[in-house]
């Protein structure tokens, strides 16, 4: 119990410093780092070791992580990991401030399918990138958290909207506008949010002639915490998925460095809308890397891609004790009873029978227990990285994620344990024989 609890703690210090993917990268790179990994550059040569770890990162927000194996990866394929950045928000956009009846307001645009009233009435605040240039006209990167309540979305009450608890849409345009504060009419009423930006970053000793742009995103600043009358949930914003990317980064570390098959981690952004970018999982970054590591010769690229396998680690619904019936009565995953293989017939999850089989082999290895998911037939079904990643690759995919409630939300929960025993099953795949 105290080594889970080690565990969850360094989870719970990830999620709190990580507000946007850009941020958990930097995180993922410093610790892999601390780990021995050395970071590579895409526009650069690259001279590979075995047993060396290695990182890369493309746009910030997406890394791949690896150690290379004793022998040729074409040889035993690669154990690979995938997971993604990003979570739903609500991003500022370019021309953002918002006047109107003595208050001083930032429009937003929601990214992915956030679930959009447990944003009212929080404490947020804001973070992101800020692309800016120096006193020498060159355009720099800064990596911005203003860590402090800066706004909040109030609700109206209940006395103004009688029909509030029956079910009330939020619209986005008209009722997300986040308040940053009044404004006196007897001081000057404007006020240029890139300027405000430009001294935040002066305050920290950087010198801004000009904030250019920005990818920034509200954030709920209430931490992550244990919850249940014997600490039996973790309730945090971005579980889905940055406990994914922090599960697969200490299963990475954690691997031998004496290990003949290379392992590796690819964490995506911009799952939450699609994949489809330079940075998605629908774009040609683990492509590129793996490529690389067969120094681009095509048949043993095509040997490497038959012999390897992907878990593709997303959280899973748990069955909600209040809404049993949203789950198909067989196969409602519950909290803290182990990581779930998600099975969709019409391939919105990657797993077939014989990768599922491969990962209960995982599980029983390292005596971590095991369900599966199916949704409702008469339900749609969302889905993960691993169909891209199969389509783009063809390799082999299992589809599996720690279960959790209210997924979306700007509050999310999971088990306790549930991230630990992914953990444990995922190094029995990393160090298994074969895949």
């Amino acid at each position: 119990m105290q080594q889970l609890d080690v565990f969850n703690q360094g989870l719970i210090h990830f999620l709190q410093a990580s507000p946007t993917p850009a941020h958990a990268v930097e995180v993922m790179r410093r610790q892999l780092q601390e780990a021995g990994f050395q970071e590579l550059q895409e526009d650069q040569d690259w001279s590979l070791e075995p047993g060396q770890g290695y990182l890369v990162i493309r746009g910030g927000k997406s890394i791949v992580a690896w150690r290379q194996g004793l022998q040729e990866p074409q040889e035993t394929g690669v154990r690979m990991l995938g997971a993604h950045t990003d979570s739903p928000c609500l991003k500022v956009k370019p021309k953002a401030e918002i006047f109107r009846n003595g208050c001083l307001q930032l429009g937003v645009e929601v990214y992915g399918g956030a679930l959009l009233h447990p944003w009212f009435d929080r404490d947020l605040s804001l973070a992101g990138q800020v692309h800016y240039l120096d006193a020498q006209g060159q355009i720099q990167e800064a990596l911005f958290d203003a860590r402090e309540p800066l706004a909040i979305i109030p609700s109206l009450a209940i006395h103004l909207n009688r029909e509030a608890n029956k079910g009330v849409e939020a619209n986005p345009q008209k009722h997300l506008p986040v308040i940053l504060g009044q404004l006196n009419v007897s001081q000057n009423p404007l006020f240029a949010f890139r300027q405000w930006l430009a001294s935040c970053l002066e305050a920290e000793g950087r010198q801004v002639t000009e904030v250019v742009d920005y990818d920034l995103s509200f954030y709920d600043v209430q931490p992550p915490a244990y919850v249940g009358l014997n600490k039996e949930y973790l309730a945090s914003a971005r579980l889905d998925n940055l406990l994914s990317c922090y599960v697969g980064m200490e299963a990475l570390i954690a691997c031998d460095q004496t290990q003949d098959a290379t392992s590796l981690l690819i964490c995506n952004d911009h799952e939450e809308v699609g994949s489809a970018s330079a940075l998605g999982a629908e774009g040609p970054f683990l492509e590129s890397v793996l490529r690389r590591l067969t120094s681009g010769n095509e048949a043993s690229y095509q040997k490497l891609i038959s012999r390897s396998l992907m878990i593709s680690c997303d959280n899973a619904h748990a069955l909600h004790p209040n809404f049993a019936d949203r789950h198909d009565e067989n196969h409602g995953p519950k909290i803290n009873a182990g990581p779930v293989i998600k099975i969709n017939a019409n391939q919105r999850y990657a797993t077939s029978s014989e990768t599922s089989a491969l990962f209960d082999a995982w599980c029983r290895q390292a005596q971590v227990p095991c369900q599966r998911f199916v949704v409702r037939t008469d339900m749609g079904c969302g889905s993960t990285i691993g169909p891209l990643t199969s389509t783009r690759l063809g390799v082999r995919v299992v589809d599996v994620g720690v279960p959790q409630w209210a997924m979306h939300s700007i509050r999310e929960t999971v088990g306790s344990q549930d991230p630990w025993y992914l953990a444990r099953a995922l190094v029995a795949f990393i160090q298994a024989a074969r895949v």
